[in-house]
């Protein structure tokens, strides 16, 4: 990295352009050229890092394997052949696409004999606007939101080494699921490669395997879905056992709760024939790894046969679905339900390859009915899943928007796309009360109105005349709880309704488990309903400031505070119940904002802050001709760095503040300027494109503000004092 560095310095200075390290203020006044003074200026309490710029249009090439070559936007990518993977090692411009951490704490574990639920996400070749790792403007894009029905997500394409795109990862992890890439061979070329690295001695393929697990390790995947769909010699199909054996020893090592799973194509033989099931001529290769992805042409008789093969690892043979309904296959499409019948009737997991028919194949504009439509027909086959772990926040937004809201106010409008910053998505689904079945309650997720983000929850439902309320459960939880919790909600109905709305939760560990602040909704049930709170305590005012008040757009917030010893947290309802005196059927909709659960304790722990605020990888382009309105404008790209602890934060927001001259236009002493959102960051990195900035006067210097806000994981404002900043300074060239 500091040769890197020193490159890129040299390559400023050849262009005649001053690239400096932070500044005093004196010297950012006085500038000397050619000096570099590790210094940092210190104003209002806060770190500043001041870099100098003359503007050149002659910018250093980016790597286009990790750049988008007409926009400079960092993009996930894929290797290409063995002499690609092999060569690869770490690189400084690789730390976009690592993820934020492993797979969040859910129940039951992976581990677990319980049937699992695999999705292949393949669709169109993969790496479309979903390779942007900072989003895109992408209008009606795909969004999956049933993480609670799933174990495992593979990212599919037909390149040799697909890396996973950082933005499926983050949001598989943020709901505790495990991500796989794929290696893949084909067709002739993929007999050239196979024999390359199999049909030698071990070295061969032991550097190709270390590589796989270095790759996972290092952009904090979990393993590998391994696809030869390619004739071997006997000499490299020997090997494969050894090979698929080593790779997951060293994965396991490397990897917690690493995965490499085997798909069926190729026999013990060497030939390329489908089984459609497990059986003597590829068993060799599901006992050397986790686990056996089937082909789809099978039938019921496949489903028996195998149970003898699989033994105790039922749950390790995931059977493969086809939602295409490809070839001779039982059910897909929407009679996808068929198939799962038939699978977990005899207990084996389920793969099912491309749920995104959906939107492939489907209208684009009914997309979120259809998709609710799948899953809703398949739910009694897919057992759910339990978060565990705190904080627990969820703002529902999808990842996408048609604008940008934070906390009730207006961003930005126009269409997004971000995978990353989709939030915990909720059981979605149909519920109705148990008798005569009039009462129900539906929820869908909704983008036209959002609280934080792109999204909310949209609830829609009807409380019968024989019935004093409905509810519904929002979340499977299996939380040990601290002793003080304290949770929130923010929410509006829609229309002129007067229905009650109340958050309730349910303990487990019923005989130890005692409880205060909240009281139970009856003598024998577990579902309590808690006290709002009318005044936060002072330490904890700028998590609940606004509990119980009315907020901008019709929102309310209402905060709790649970006092708990020896409980289990197990489930999240919101209720509904009809105003008092009424006796009519009541119809209600209602939009969910957020919902938090947070340890008390860890909001009174200090947060570090962003420091090191660096600006680097600069490059200008002219915005507009002379004469169309004034001196032609700038156009800037560059990429700013930062140091923070990732474990304490959930992303972060990046701002600027851009003015004409050398003071501060975040920092005027009356009215200072709103610094502008530019993004959202998970990493401590992030690539500024294209930003308008004004062209620097003769002799005097333009300047433009960086500011870093981190997010907390329990889901409170940052005061501005605390961001990260940094500010650059730029003039013309002289002539």
């Amino acid at each position: 990295m500091e040769a890197a560095g020193a490159r890129a310095l040299a390559a400023a200075r050849r262009r005649g352009r001053r690239l400096q390290a932070p500044a005093t203020l004196k010297e950012q006044r006085d500038p000397q050229p050619g000096r570099r003074v590790p210094q940092r200026r210190i104003e209002e309490d806060q770190e500043e890092a001041v870099f100098r710029e003359v503007v050149s249009f002659t910018p250093d090439p980016l790597p286009v394997r990790y750049y988008d070559k007409v926009t400079t936007k960092p993009i996930s990518f894929y290797l290409s052949s063995l002499e690609e993977l092999l060569a690869w090692t770490p690189n400084v411009e690789d730390g976009f696409n690592v993820a934020l951490g492993p797979p969040e704490c859910r129940q039951p574990p992976l581990s677990s004999r319980r049937p699992r639920t695999l999705m292949c996400h393949d669709m169109m070749g993969g790496y479309l606007d979903d390779k942007f790792i900072q989003g895109s403007a992408a209008q009606n894009p795909y969004s999956f939101y049933h993480w609670q029905y799933i174990d495992i997500f593979v990212y599919f394409s037909h390149h040799t080494v697909t890396i996973p795109p950082v933005g499926w990862t983050n949001a598989a992890h943020r709901h505790g699921v495990c991500v796989l890439g794929t290696f893949i061979t084909e067709w002739k070329e993929g007999e050239r490669l196979c024999e390359a690295f199999l049909a030698g001695d071990e070295r061969s393929y032991q550097a190709v395997a270390r590589q796989l697990v270095l790759i996972a390790q290092f952009f904090r995947f979990d393993g590998w879905l391994i696809n030869i769909e390619n004739s071997l010699s006997l000499a490299a199909v020997g090997n494969v056992p050894h090979f698929l054996r080593y790779l997951t020893t060293q994965l396991h090592q490397q990897v917690p709760r690493g995965l490499v799973l085997w798909y069926d194509s190729v026999v013990s033989s060497g030939q390329l024939t489908w089984q459609d099931e497990l059986n003597e001529r590829n068993r060799v290769f599901f006992d050397s790894c986790d686990g056996f992805f089937t082909n789809y042409n099978w039938r019921e008789e496949h489903l028996e046969r195998m149970l003898g093969q699989a033994g105790e690892r039922l749950a390790d043979v995931y059977v493969g679905v086809d939602v295409f309904a490809r070839g001779n296959v039982v059910g897909g499409r929407f009679h996808t339900d068929k198939s799962l019948e038939l699978i977990r009737k005899h207990g084996f997991s389920v793969a099912l390859f491309a749920p995104g028919w959906v939107y492939e194949c489907l209208e684009k504009g009914d997309f979120f009915q259809n998709q609710d439509k799948f899953w809703s027909l398949l739910e009694r086959y897919l057992p759910t899943h339990s978060i565990c772990s705190l904080p627990f926040v969820t703002s529902f937004c999808l990842g996408m928007g048609t604008r940008r809201v934070c906390y009730g106010q207006e961003e930005a409008v126009g269409p997004w796309y971000h995978l990353s910053a989709q939030e915990i998505q909720p059981l979605f689904g149909e519920h109705r009360l148990e008798g005569n079945g009039r009462g129900w309650v539906k929820m869908h997720c909704c983008l036209e109105d959002a609280w934080n983000g792109g999204s909310s929850l949209l609830i829609r439902g009807l409380i019968p005349p024989e019935v004093g309320n409905v509810s519904v459960r929002l979340f499977s939880l299996q939380v040990p709880v601290p002793p003080k919790v304290f949770l929130s909600m923010v929410y509006k109905l829609e229309g002129p309704s007067a229905v009650g709305v109340a958050l309730e939760l349910t303990t487990g560990d019923a005989g130890s488990c005692h409880v205060g602040g909240i009281s139970a909704l009856s003598e024998t049930s577990s579902r309590r309903s808690p006290r709002p709170l009318r005044v936060p305590p002072t330490k904890l005012a700028k998590w609940v400031g606004r509990c119980g008040q009315q907020l901008s757009g019709g929102w309310v917030q209402r905060c709790y505070e649970v006092n708990l010893r020896g409980c289990l947290l197990q489930a999240l309802f919101v209720n509904f119940s009809r105003p008092p005196g009424s006796q009519e059927e009541e119809n209600f909709v209602c939009r969910l904002g957020e919902i938090q659960v947070v340890d008390a304790s860890s909001l009174l722990t200090p947060l570090p802050q962003v420091q090191a605020v660096t600006v680097s990888q600069v490059r200008w382009q002219p915005a507009a001709s002379e004469g169309e309105s004034g001196p032609a404008g700038l156009r800037l790209s560059c990429t700013l760095r930062w140091a923070y602890l990732p474990p304490h934060v959930r992303c972060f927001r990046i701002h600027c503040c851009r003015g004409s001259g050398g003071d501060s236009p975040c920092r005027a002493p009356s009215e200072p300027e709103r610094p502008a959102l530019l993004g959202l960051a998970f990493v401590n990195r992030y690539r500024i494109v294209d930003l308008a900035v004004a062209p620097a006067e003769p002799g005097r210097d333009g300047r433009v503000e960086f500011l870093v806000e981190p997010i907390p994981k329990e889901g409170f404002l940052v005061p501005r004092a605390e961001w990260g900043r940094a500010a650059m300074l730029y003039s013309t060239p002289r002539t």
